[in-house]
């Protein structure tokens, strides 16, 4: 394989990456992730870098070269300082509470919602208003951030439910007279 497209990431003292074929495997001191490769792709440790490397320039690998790099360096984030999505609730009467690991959430319908964490994820209620998802893995805090807010997402007239911290939800005028 030519060194076409080097990219190196930068590892953190404390990390450490090992690479097997067909797999990656990162350690640090928040845990352990490990992530499947593409066969076309390689990628080796040079010193206190990581390199990803591909084939030849077409698109297929190209493509790949971006998201093997992407994944990689979200796995070395990921175990040195983790990642969190921040939820906000609005409406009245809607909140969150935090039960043992798990969440319940309070959002207009006749029943408590629950939401079981994954192994892996925790939440925090600083406020009733307020749920931070944490976890390591980039793509594990993502999806659960998103399946809370797909249980009541933002609505276009009142702006209730379930967003993100810091997103803009377009409002709509609503019936006239």
């Amino acid at each position: 394989m030519s060194r076409i497209g080097k990219q190196p990431i930068p590892v953190p003292s404390g990390v450490t990456v090992a690479i097997e074929p067909g797999v990656v495997r990162v350690n640090g001191p928040k845990g352990e992730l490990s992530e499947r490769i593409h066969r076309d792709i390689a990628v080796a440790q040079d010193g206190d870098q990581v390199v990803v490397t591909r084939p030849t320039d077409r698109g297929e690998h190209r493509a790949l070269h971006g998201l093997t790099r992407s994944l990689v360096a979200n796995m070395v984030t990921g175990v040195t300082d983790g990642y969190q999505k921040v939820l906000e609730i609005q409406g009245v009467g809607y909140r969150a509470v935090k039960k043992g690991n798990d969440l319940e959430l309070s959002l207009g319908y006749s029943h408590p919602v629950p939401v079981k964490a994954p192994a892996g994820i925790e939440f925090e209620v600083p406020q009733p208003t307020r749920v931070i998802v944490r976890g390591i893995s980039k793509q594990l805090v993502g999806e659960v951030a998103a399946n809370i807010r797909k249980q009541r997402p933002p609505e276009p007239y009142k702006g209730k439910g379930i967003r993100y911290e810091g997103e803009y939800v377009a409002r709509k005028v609503g019936k006239r007279a």
